[in-house]
């Protein structure tokens, strides 16, 4: 069954849910983000068969990459926590987006045109924003209640600036060491919700939504804001859609995920200022809770040996 872009994998989520070793409470949280995960791996694959059929002549066009809300626009254009540069760009992205909004089908040819190439101008820089869940548990409800837009200065929640300012360092990545723009070379926006769910031990990108989504954690996995190799392998996984859409099965959907797990270390190793020698190859180090006998949640240096806890069953 294909699957979706979750850092921490089904088989590990499953092996808590069954192991004796774990309370009742930790194997239903267990049980829970599998079936957040089922939820979505239909989804994925019917998103990456749109992709593939819209790259064939004749047949549609891929749907857009996400874009910053009306009201986030509205409210970075009139702040006074932003600088001069980002309320003029706001400004003008906010115009152009109302543009679009009040196009009616069947309208004058010209004007569309216009639109058309307005729509099609480059950006500048893609915008961040990160919202707060409040805990829901129902993807359908994301993103949430906005908490730091583009250029915002830092807020009391520690989760939405680790995710603001580590976007921002994937993003810095992908544009210094690749001269690629954001998720899709365009300058995409690029969304985050945090707080997801209760306990919930996951993060993800979502295909649906088009945007990042991080849960607290629970008793054994948590501090996915903070791990700048687990939201680089997120943001791969949006690359790798604009660029060769692997499919999530077997083979193609290994490959999808191992070229996540090396982007996200590469991001790490630049962020840490370390030579390629020096890199450890684990991912998700930081997101094993103390109490977990681990370094990561898996380990390309040596596979099946990320962690060996028996409340975890299986190892990766």
């Amino acid at each position: 069954m294909p699957g979706p872009c979750y850092i921490v994998p089904p088989h590990l989520l499953r092996g808590i849910a069954e192991s004796e070793h774990n309370s009742d409470a930790t194997r239903d949280g267990a049980r829970a983000s599998l079936a957040s995960y089922e939820r979505l791996a239909t989804a994925v694959q019917e998103r990456l068969t749109a992709l593939s059929q819209a790259s064939k002549p004749g047949i549609g066009t891929a749907r857009p990459a996400p874009f910053i809300p009306e009201a986030v626009l509205a409210r970075l254009s009139l702040s006074d926590d932003v600088d001069g540069e980002t309320r003029t760009r706001a400004k003008r992205d906010l115009g152009h987006l109302l543009s679009l909004v009040a196009r009616k089908p069947g309208g004058d040819e010209d004007t569309d045109n216009d639109s058309d190439d307005k729509k099609d101008e480059p950006k500048d820089a893609p915008y961040r924003a990160v919202y707060d869940a409040k805990h829901i548990e129902a993807e359908g409800d994301l993103p949430g209640e906005l908490a730091r837009a583009e250029g915002e200065s830092k807020v009391k929640d520690k989760a939405v600036n680790e995710a603001y300012d580590n976007v921002g360092h994937v993003l810095d990545f992908y544009k210094d060491k690749f001269h690629w723009k954001s998720i899709d070379n365009k300058n995409a926006d690029v969304i985050s919700s945090v707080h997801f769910g209760r306990d919930y031990e996951n993060a993800f990108w979502d295909p649906e939504k088009l945007q990042m989504v991080f849960g607290d954690g629970g008793e054994y996995l948590g501090n996915f804001t903070g791990c700048i190799d687990v939201i680089g392998h997120e943001i791969t996984h949006a690359v790798t859609e604009h660029t060769s859409p692997l499919d999530y099965n077997g083979q193609p959907g290994a490959l999808n995920e191992h070229i996540s797990d090396v982007f996200g270390v590469m991001i790490k190793q630049k962020l840490e200022n370390k030579e390629s020698q020096e890199a450890d190859w684990l991912v998700g180090e930081g997101c094993l809770l103390p109490d977990v006998k681990g370094l990561a949640l898996r380990s390309m240096k040596s596979p099946g040996e990320a962690y060996d806890d028996p409340r975890f069953v299986r190892r990766p």
